[in-house]
């Protein structure tokens, strides 16, 4: 069968190998792929893999050879799963390349917003230690985590993973997701609660839900305003969960402490997003995910995804 990599530079900028797919069957892969070469470049595959390319009704419709979509990811929105399967191909993801590596970014983001190493370092090489009348000079409070409560909203691997390395900082851990009741796996130092008391209670909140109807713009004016005047803001799940215009509104009044998102809306985004240059806010270009050990787990499962698919034995399906 034909394969196509619709957009592998993301995944795969030259570090990682495209043999073992290559060794599936008959294998182009594209760098990346404009809206309006999707067709032309996929038509003759029996087998697609897409990261970011959507492949939507509309096109599915000028695909009649395409029997598989391989998501390059764990969320799987880029595709129209119901078109997919009105016209019986198979979708599927990978459910948990990622887990490790995303759980040590929220770490990452915190960390920057409670210290700024960042910035200090930039202030040393700049030659302002070098004029300072004292050994030790902070431009930004610096933060200890250890007693402070760490509020999850969205308690699957990743948040579940964040739990976790919460606990090496001292961290109390209060946790939002399907229930308020603890569930089987919830890892020891988790409490669960409904989602106004995680907001209301945490020194930081920390987003690790999937996007849906029902948690699009969760992150909004008026859960924003449960949150204490110190708190932090995380996001590296989905851009969508925040409605960015209000979360900028509330950085620039001081309704909380800092934000630091790794998602947004739109991506790339636009010069004069709101978030773009708001204060307190640090962003980051969606690269939670992209350690080279995350990536190799990504391609490795992606390519015994489709090899299962060819033996007649799909695995980790979101449509059929």
């Amino acid at each position: 069968m034909n394969i196509v990599v619709l957009d592998g530079h993301t995944l795969n900028p030259g570090d990682l190998s495209w043999e073992r797919l290559e060794a599936l069957g008959p294998l182009t892969v594209y760098d990346r792929t404009p809206a309006e070469r999707i067709v032309e470049r996929a038509e003759g595959a029996e087998i697609v893999l897409t990261n970011k390319t959507p492949l939507r009704a509309d096109v599915l419709d000028r695909l009649p050879k395409l029997r598989y979509i391989g998501v390059l990811a764990t969320g799987y929105d880029i595709v129209d799963v119901q078109a997919a399967a009105d016209r019986d191909i198979v979708v599927a993801n990978v459910p948990t390349y990622g887990t490790d590596s995303v759980a040590q970014f929220v770490f990452a983001l915190l960390l920057e917003l409670c210290h700024r190493a960042g910035l200090h370092s930039d202030s040393a090489h700049r030659g302002d230690w070098a004029d300072s009348p004292d050994f030790s000079y902070w431009h930004t409070p610096q933060t200890e985590l250890a007693g402070k409560t760490l509020g999850i909203v969205g308690m699957g691997r990743i948040g579940a993973r964040t739990a976790e390395l919460a606990a090496a900082f001292g961290m109390r851990v209060l946790a939002a997701g399907r229930s308020v009741e603890p569930q089987p796996g919830d890892p020891a130092n988790v409490r669960r609660a409904d989602l106004a008391t995680v907001l209301k209670t945490a020194d930081v909140v920390s987003l690790h839900c999937p996007l849906t109807p029902q948690t699009e713009r969760m992150i909004n004016r008026d859960t924003l305003a449960l949150m204490k005047p110190s708190a932090y803001l995380i996001n590296t799940a989905r851009g969508k969960l925040v409605a960015e215009d209000d979360l900028a509104g509330a950085l620039r009044s001081g309704a909380i402490a800092g934000a630091a998102l790794d998602v947004l809306s739109q991506e790339p985004p636009p010069p004069d997003h709101p978030l773009v240059g708001a204060p307190n806010c640090i962003l980051t270009p969606h690269i939670a995910w992209a350690s080279f050990e995350a990536r190799e787990r990504l391609l490795r499962a992606a390519v015994d995804n489709v090899a299962r698919f060819l033996a007649g034995d799909p695995a980790n399906l979101v449509s059929r």
